[in-house]
């Protein structure tokens, strides 16, 4: 029987021949000098209306040369991992050094590259070796009868993707940091018809099920019930009222909070945006350097921490690329805004505290700052109790499609179900949920904050930014949370 084709696992240093040249190398460097070693195998099963679909398999290995010179940095990037490969790609990222050094708009200090070690590794990293390829498959084809949820279901579909990936950094400053990860995204989806109407149910929105671990990570049977309620609600939506327009107060489930953060929380406080890295691609901010401190961003009752310490969050690790160690901190403390996400470079330039963030999507790309796990604590109410403080409300859940300006200040977000509140209770189903509003204004309302009973931990695959693009791993965890009046409107409204 096949055996998952894990592969990266395998001794680093067996795989690099000339290793001990390559050293050396280091070691007769007169500049400052770090090479990240990175590879990844990447592989995705998938099954629609029964069928499988054809895998994917992706693998990659190369490495990042850095040089620090005269205050400023330089990257050179190669699959080549010989000898001779590392020798160019350092000379390559020295040559850019020296060609910059007289333009340079920033000199950085030592500071901003810490010499550390250490190991980090994903939780039952090495229980992957022992599933096979027909054991996915099997969960895949379960899956697919659980989303049979009656006639009207024309789509069914199930998918499971699979990284394991390393990263292994050296310099001749004595870093030695190696970090192994394991990674899942776990996607189902039921599509129902009728009259040429179509509503679609996932597990929790596409590709939100993002979590960190090993074999245990795939809970068989919450999948069954997640496809078992996702067909029943695609089907139920058929003859649900289209969302009412209107202000209403408004719980999002924490499945949709996840986005909310992403969006409205996260970017905006990357610190490269606020200093207008970003503005020619991935856009600017409202924030300014002189808000961090000060500025009231949501409610008393908003805590939201960056903690890429929650080892099986999506974005969990033990140092970002430039060699800090990943620490918790709280980005917005009783609502007030007290740190960027910034790495040391960031910081260095803004004069703001920020956190560890500094990360590249592979081994061809250069870090920047970037979201991890960014998570809104838990608060003190239960989600029944929410309920119950609402006399005409909505719930919303699941994302299905989010729009937000260049300066994340206005959006428009869309779900995939809504419930209607009446006097304290839900009273039915509503289709084609959306709301919308401004960042500030958004945070400001927070009206309650579920309790940990209801803290859930999702993720996203897909947070794009840099130039050129990278595209890299984030988690997201919060609980359902209220919201005061918030502009609420269906489709066609």
């Amino acid at each position: 029987m096949s055996q998952i084709p894990f592969s990266v696992a395998t001794d680093f240093e067996a795989d690099l021949p000339e290793l001990s040249a390559i050293r050396s190398e280091l070691a007769a460097s007169r500049d400052h000098v770090q090479l990240r070693f990175h590879r990844e195998l990447q592989q995705t099963r998938a099954m629609r209306n029964d069928r499988l679909e054809a895998p994917k398999l992706n693998r990659q290995q190369g490495v990042m040369a850095e040089v620090f010179k005269d205050g400023v940095l330089s990257y050179a990037g190669t699959a080549d991992v010989s000898l001779n490969g590392v020798r160019r790609a350092i000379a390559e990222a020295r040559a850019t050094a020296e060609r910059l050094a007289p333009h340079a708009l920033v000199r950085f200090s030592k500071d901003v590259r810490p010499a550390t070690k250490g190991h980090y590794e994903s939780p039952g990293l090495a229980s992957l070796k022992s599933m096979t390829i027909q054991q996915i498959d099997d969960v895949l084809a379960g899956a697919n009868q659980a989303l049979k949820g009656g006639a009207e279901i024309s789509q069914r579909h199930a998918q499971i993707e699979l990284v394991e990936s390393e990263s292994w950094t050296l310099s001749n400053a004595g870093d030695d940091r190696r970090q192994q990860f394991a990674l899942w995204v776990v996607d189902a989806s039921a599509t129902a018809e009728r009259a040429g109407e179509f509503q679609t149910r996932s597990l929790n929105g596409a590709h939100s099920h993002c979590h960190q671990g090993g074999a245990d990570t795939l809970n068989v049977a919450s999948l069954t019930t997640g496809c078992e309620r996702a067909a029943q609600e695609a089907v139920e939506l058929l003859s649900a009222e289209n969302c009412p327009e209107g202000d209403f107060d408004l719980i999002l489930a924490p499945d949709q909070m996840l986005l909310q953060i992403h969006e409205s929380i996260g970017h905006p406080l990357e610190l490269d945006r606020i200093l207008g890295d970003e503005r020619n691609y991935a856009g600017w901010s409202f924030v300014k350097l002189a808000d961090f401190g000060h500025l009231q961003y949501g409610s008393p009752l908003l805590n939201v921490s960056f903690d890429p310490t929650l080892r099986h969050e999506y974005a969990s690790y033990g140092f970002d690329d430039c060699g800090a160690p990943a620490t918790r901190e709280l980005l917005i403390e009783k609502g007030v805004l007290k740190r960027g996400l910034g790495s040391l470079e960031s910081q260095e330039r803004a004069g703001v505290p920020g956190v560890a963030n500094f990360r590249s999507a592979s081994w061809n790309r250069a870090p920047i700052d970037r979201m991890a796990n960014l998570n809104v604590e838990p608060g003190a109410t239960s989600l029944q109790d929410m309920i119950g403080m609402i006399d005409d409300g909505l719930m919303m859940s699941a994302n299905r499609s989010w729009s937000i300006d260049d300066y994340r200040d206005k959006f428009q977000f869309g779900c995939e179900i809504g419930w209607r509140i009446k006097g304290g209770k839900i009273v039915g189903l509503v289709k084609n949920p959306n709301y919308r509003g401004r960042t500030l204004n958004f945070w400001r309302s927070l009206k309650a904050v579920g309790n940990r009973e209801n803290f859930e931990v999702y993720g996203s695959p897909f947070c794009g930014k840099g130039e050129p693009s990278q595209i890299i791993r984030v988690g997201h965890a919060s609980p359902s949370c209220l919201f005061e009046k918030m502009s609420c409107f269906g489709r066609g409204t």
